[in-house]
């Protein structure tokens, strides 16, 4: 049986202090206590990608106003693991495309939207990523961030 992917975004997101100080936006779910990733979103139907993330940064941290630094040349591809919850039938995981992006001096976050996915935020190191990072998408955030780090990034 062939599986079916829902096409997605994903923001690495740089503080506006870059390239001075490197600092990685991560965010806490709502559902998912303790649960810390990088804001991600479905594209909608006659979106580009960046459209989408623009669209999303908007709808889950209050602002678009970002700069691209660069994007993963590939799509990602990661399994719901079975624990997840419904809302995603008929999908069986998401195909991802990353970009890593720069905050504007002016940017400022809210996450007190119309429909909150994240509780709290913070900026943390390269390094603190892979101590904060311990759930499923673990493996493709060390590769995207990996790839990041080798053009010189971080």
């Amino acid at each position: 049986m062939d599986k079916k992917y829902r096409p997605n975004v994903a923001a690495i997101i740089l503080s506006s202090k870059y390239p001075f100080k490197c600092e990685i936006f991560v965010a806490n779910r709502c559902d998912l206590d303790g649960v810390w990733q990088f804001p991600q979103g479905g594209i909608d139907d006659g979106e580009s990608p960046k459209e989408a993330l623009l669209r999303e940064l908007k709808e889950e941290i209050g602002t678009d106003k970002i700069e691209f630094l660069a994007e993963y040349p590939e799509w990602l591809s990661y399994d719901f693991p079975n624990t997840a919850s419904v809302k995603m039938y008929p999908f069986d995981g998401q195909t991802q495309k990353y970009f890593l992006v720069r905050l504007k001096p002016d940017a400022k976050i809210n996450l007190e939207c119309k429909h909150p996915e994240f509780s709290e935020y913070k900026f943390l190191s390269y390094k603190g990523i892979f101590e904060e990072i311990n759930h499923f998408k673990r493996p493709i955030y060390t590769k995207v961030l990996s790839y990041f780090k080798e053009k010189g990034y971080f």
